[in-house]
């Protein structure tokens, strides 16, 4: 292995993490949700599942320390990070000194304009985003991420393994919900590996999953979005009761309210009984009953919000 190559994976290990975790009196955050990965093959592991080149310019969410940053900045053309935790800026000009195709933004990620950053820094080119993504956002980070049009070629982030298993889920598991179809809806989700609590300092009590989403270029599925998306969350929101039940007792798209009978009907319509629950549902059968039910109400354009 070229000098290079060792120096860019110093920071992936369990002495060097804590050597510059003790050098500059860090403590992982809580506030933060960080969590130091301290293992250069799955570093490796995920720069691989997400295809990096030289062409590429990277969106990095929470660098942290610049453990993967570095590995990064090897592998890509152009590194852009964004950081929210300002007390790492000694540590990233010290562990990111020679990385010169890196540039960091220190600001919240869920306030960031993510159309800016493809445009000032790739030319308006889809970006591919990399992450190792605090727990306690990650869906709204993901959504966030998802709801671009046109600004993301992947997203391959580390997630907890629970999560990475509802967004996988299909009709009738336990794990399957608002965000497996939402996810679904936009990108197609593949897992790469399994990661244990061993490889982070501080461990986190569950295992992690390597989520790798690559963005369609048209949705899977002809829909009436905005009342698709509405459907699904009043589903969901009760998923115990019937379909009918709590789509006509949920709050529906652009302030539409359909009727239990209404909803029964265009069941009917689909070869559906009136007793099916959501979770029986797949993502085509949600949008051929967006199709029936719409036309949607005018209104304000809202987030999908899971």
């Amino acid at each position: 292995m070229k000098k290079e190559e060792q120096m860019r994976e110093v920071l992936a290990t369990p002495g060097a993490t804590r050597y510059i975790l003790e050098k500059y009196g860090i403590r992982a955050r809580k506030k933060y949700g960080q969590n130091f990965l301290i293992d250069a093959n799955v570093i490796r592991g995920i720069i691989d599942a997400a295809q990096i080149t030289q062409d590429d310019c990277v969106l990095e969410i929470g660098p942290g320390i610049g453990s993967m940053t570095q590995l990064l900045s090897g592998a890509a053309g152009k590194v852009i990070c964004v950081e929210i935790d300002e007390s790492l800026r000694p540590v990233l000009s010290e562990t990111l000194e020679d990385c010169d195709n890196v540039k960091i933004l220190w600001q919240d990620i869920l306030k960031t304009d993510l159309r800016a950053i493809c445009d000032a820094y790739n030319g308006g080119k889809p970006l591919k985003v990399v992450a190792n993504l605090p727990y306690y956002v990650t869906t709204p980070i993901l959504m966030q991420l998802l709801e671009q049009k046109n600004v993301f070629r992947s997203i391959t982030v580390m997630v907890q393994k629970e999560v990475a298993d509802r967004i996988r889920s299909g009709p009738g598991s336990k794990e399957y919900g608002a965000l497996s179809l939402a996810v679904q809806y936009y990108a197609e989700p593949e897992a790469v590996m399994t990661v244990s609590p061993s490889c982070f300092i501080p461990r986190p009590g569950v295992d992690s999953s390597v989520l790798c989403l690559r963005a369609y270029g048209e949705p899977p599925v002809e829909c009436n979005e905005k009342v698709m998306f509405g459907l699904i969350r009043a589903a969901f929101n009760q998923r115990r009761k019937t379909l009918a039940n709590a789509i006509s007792h949920g709050y529906c798209a652009g302030g539409k309210q359909y009727t239990r009978e209404e909803v029964t009907e265009a069941l009917e319509e689909m070869g559906l009984p009136a007793t099916v629950r959501g979770e029986a549902l797949s993502l085509e059968q949600f949008a051929q009953l967006s199709l029936i039910l719409g036309p949607e109400q005018k209104g304000p354009e809202q987030s999908i919000g899971f």
